[in-house]
């Protein structure tokens, strides 16, 4: 037998920037709770979903979120509830009402929420912790922690005086487990931060908690990063591999990359050969968002 929604309560709150968000409360019929805060991010393409926003200037700059609250409370309350659902017949439920290709009518922010929302309250019901839970409707036979990718190192729109691309992470690749991986991870977190204070540089975190030093270029935000490696005790390509969240989109305009600290104006077959420069000088295992989400050409 599947869940049966009892009731859904969405209500705006404040994400970790300050910006307001959906936060969703979602009962089941048994008692079964759940509760989910949709999250957002600073640079967004424009083929995403869309998410939703009131454009009132009165209110959090035009970044309120009332409408897809309203949308929460008042359609998708009324549609699902009461009903029988599993997390595929739910979330097709809700798309098919918003009746978008873009989840632009009912916002991609309220209906995330009540899908994250049913599932914390459906893994409860199932008496499962929330990873088992995916584990189970995804028909996931072997169940392996990841490698975390973490943000060390903030540039672009998380931090607008530092470097041009947005993200340096570290892998801890050849960590055993990731517990370990993460002692990893923090240890080179402090490390790089001595150094920053060694050469005067500024230590501040940017949007998602890297440092966001002014650097003189990109690249010496993988060579400032390695020696981090280095001096936390740790081999870099063995131990810990670099990755790049570009976030290209936000440098792409006329058809061209804009480096700012570079001053620099690359092509799409120059941008793509900034990259393969890289990835042959350094560890580089993984760059995300490499090119702008318009330029076919590039990728």
């Amino acid at each position: 037998m599947m869940p049966i929604i009892k009731d859904i309560k969405g209500r705006e709150i404040l994400d970790s920037r300050g910006n307001p968000t959906v936060e969703v409360d979602l009962t089941l019929s048994d008692g079964s709770f759940g509760r989910a805060a949709v999250p957002s991010g600073a640079s967004t393409g424009s083929h995403e979903a869309v998410e939703l926003r009131d454009d009132d200037k009165k209110r959090y700059g035009g970044k309120g979120v009332l409408k897809a609250v309203d949308n929460v409370n008042l359609v998708i309350r009324k549609a699902l509830k009461g009903k029988e659902f599993n997390q595929r017949s739910l979330d097709n439920a809700m798309i098919a009402l918003d009746g978008t290709e873009n989840k632009g009518k009912l916002g991609a922010n309220a209906i995330l929420g009540v899908s994250l929302a049913f599932s914390h309250a459906a893994a409860k019901s199932a008496k499962k912790p929330l990873y088992k839970y995916f584990k189970d409707i995804s028909k996931t036979s072997e169940m392996r922690m990841p490698v975390p990718m973490m943000n060390i190192l903030n540039g672009g729109k998380h931090a607008l005086n530092s470097t041009d691309l947005q993200e340096f992470m570290i892998m801890p690749v050849g960590a055993p487990s990731f517990k370990e991986a993460l002692r990893y991870g923090a240890e080179v977190f402090h490390t790089l931060k001595k150094i920053l204070v060694a050469r005067g540089l500024n230590t501040s975190v940017g949007d998602e908690g890297g440092y966001a030093p002014s650097l003189p270029s990109n690249e010496a935000a993988i060579q400032i990063i390695l020696e981090a490696i280095e001096k936390a005790g740790y081999k870099a390509g063995k131990d810990i591999f670099i990755a790049i969240d570009a976030a290209a989109s936000e440098l792409y305009k006329d058809g061209k990359y804009h480096l700012a600290t570079e001053k620099r104006v690359l092509s799409s077959e120059e941008m793509v050969q900034f990259y393969a420069e890289w990835v042959e000088k350094y560890p580089i295992i993984s760059i995300e968002d490499g090119c702008a989400e318009d330029d076919w050409d590039g990728w």
